[in-house]
C-alpha cells in the first residue's frame, strides 16, 4: 500500500471542499449550491475513508518489525533446533552419570556411532568455529569438508625452464609452445582425539552449562593440538605450513636481523601479500622487538587494528608456542598468506563418555574424535627463515 499515493488523494478532495467554501465567501453567499453540496458532502465521506485507510496502514507499518519472514521463521527454526540438540547433548551427559534428566516431547537421542555419540551438527561447529578464534591459522587456511581423499590440482612448471610464455609476436611466425602442467596434493583425514576431564560437580550443578564447558574445554585442546600440527605437521600424517619450499637462510644459528626479515617478506609476491602475516615463537618475538632500522625506529610497531598488538613490516604477529625457537638449522620465522595451506576437516564430530574410568577422580571423561588432514598447496604464499646449522 502506498501511503504517499494515499496522502496525496486525501490532500486532493480536502482542496477540493476548501476551494467551495472559498467561492461561496467569494460571492458572499449564506449557502451552498444543491451541486457544491453534492459534491462537498462527497468529498468529506471520501476524505474519511481515506484517513481510516491510512491510519490502518500506518499502523500496519509499525507492526512491520514484527512480521516473520520466511528467512526469520529459517532463522527461528535453527535456534530451535540448536535447543533441542543442545538439550539433547546435556541430558546424555548427564544420563551416562546417572543423573535423572526430563526428556521433552519431541526430543531425539543422539545418533551413535562406534566411537560413542555423534555430537548434534550446531554443538561441532560451536567447537570448530571456537578453535577457528582460538587457532588463527585455522581461520585463514584453504578448509576443505570432504570424506573421501581430496586431489587438490596444484599448478607449476613442466620442468626447469618451461613455462607459459607472453611476448610480443610477429605474424606468420609460430609461438613457441612452453606450457606448465597440474600436479595434484592428496588430503585424506587422519583420526585425532580430544580428552577432557569433566567433574561430576559441575554435571550435578544444574546452574552450569554442561554445553558450555565441553564447548570450551574440547575447543582449548583441539586448538593446540591443530595449530602444532599446522605449523609442524607430523611425518606420515599431517603436513604443516613449516614445509614450504620456500625458505631463506639466516646467516647465523642465533641472531636474525632486520634486513634478513625484510629479505624473507619479499619471498611472497606481491600478489599475495595481503593476507600475509607473520609466525614466531614468543622467544624469537622478544629478540625481534629489539630490532630497529635505520632511523632508529622499532621494527616491531603497536597496532590497536590486529588481534596480536604488534605489526612487523606493516603485517600483523602471531605467537605460538608451536614455533620452534632460534636454534641450529631451525625455521624460526613463518611468513605468508595461509591459504597456501589447505586442510581437509571431516565432519561429524563424535563423542565418547568415559565414565568408570575416571570414577575415582569423581569425574567423567570426555574423548571427542574428529579426522583431519593438511598439506602445503601453495608454496609461493609461505616462506620460512631458516636458522644456520652450528
Amino acid at each position: 500500500m502506498n501511503l504517499k499515493k494515499l496522502y496525496e488523494e486525501r490532500n486532493a478532495k480536502v482542496a477540493a471542499m476548501k476551494a467551495i467554501l472559498s467561492k461561496m465567501e467569494t460571492e458572499e453567499r449564506a449557502e451552498m449550491t444543491a451541486e457544491e453540496t453534492a459534491a462537498f458532502d462527497k468529498a468529506e465521506t471520501e476524505v474519511r475513508a481515506l484517513e481510516e485507510t491510512i491510519t490502518r496502514a500506518e499502523r500496519a507499518r509499525s507492526l512491520n518489525l514484527n512480521v516473520v519472514t520466511d528467512d526469520k521463521k529459517a532463522e527461528l527454526r535453527a535456534e530451535e533446533v540448536a535447543a533441542t540438540e543442545e538439550r539433547a547433548f546435556e541430558n546424555y551427559i548427564k544420563s551416562q552419570c546417572g543423573v535423572a534428566v526430563e526428556i521433552r516431547a519431541g526430543e531425539q537421542n543422539l545418533t551413535m556411532a562406534n566411537n560413542g555419540a555423534v555430537i548434534p551438527v550446531t554443538i561441532a561447529n560451536r567447537i570448530i568455529s571456537t578453535v577457528k578464534e582460538m587457532c588463527p591459522i585455522l581461520s585463514k587456511v584453504t578448509m576443505f569438508a570432504v570424506k573421501g581423499t581430496l586431489k587438490v590440482p596444484v599448478w607449476g612448471l613442466a620442468n626447469t625452464t618451461h613455462d607459459i610464455s607472453v611476448g610480443y609476436q610477429a605474424e606468420f611466425t609460430d609461438i613457441t609452445a612452453d606450457a606448465g602442467k597440474f600436479t595434484s596434493v592428496d588430503l585424506t583425514g587422519y583420526l585425532a582425539g580430544a580428552l577432557t576431564l569433566l567433574g561430576k560437580s559441575v554435571i550435578n550443578n544444574s546452574e552450569i552449562s554442561v554445553v558450555d564447558f565441553v564447548v570450551s574445554e574440547m575447543s582449548k585442546k583441539i586448538a593446540l593440538f591443530i595449530e602444532k600440527e599446522l605449523l609442524n605437521g607430523t611425518t606420515d600424517k599431517a603436513t604443516g605450513a613449516l614445509a614450504t619450499t620456500t625458505t631463506l637462510l639466516a646467516g647465523s644459528t642465533t641472531a636474525i636481523t632486520a634486513d634478513i626479515l625484510i629479505e624473507l617478506q619479499a619471498k611472497v609476491p606481491t600478489v599475495y601479500q595481503t593476507d600475509a602475516c607473520w609466525t614466531m615463537a614468543p622467544a624469537t618475538f622478544t629478540a625481534i622487538r629489539k630490532l630497529k632500522d635505520g632511523q632508529g625506529q622499532y621494527l616491531l610497531q603497536p597496532s590497536l587494528s590486529q588481534a596480536f598488538p604488534y605489526t612487523l613490516l606493516g603485517k600483523p604477529v602471531y605467537l605460538s608456542d608451536n614455533m620452534p625457537a632460534i636454534a641450529s638449522a631451525a625455521k624460526a620465522v613463518l611468513y605468508g598468506d595461509y591459504s597456501g595451506l589447505a586442510v581437509n576437516m571431516r565432519e561429524n564430530i563424535e563423542i565418547q563418555i568415559l565414565n568408570e574410568k575416571y570414577a575415582t577422580m569423581h569425574a567423567v571423561g570426555i574423548v571427542s574424535w574428529f579426522e583431519f588432514d593438511s598439506k602445503v598447496i601453495d608454496n609461493q604464499k609461505l616462506a620460512t627463515l631458516v636458522m644456520s646449522v652450528s
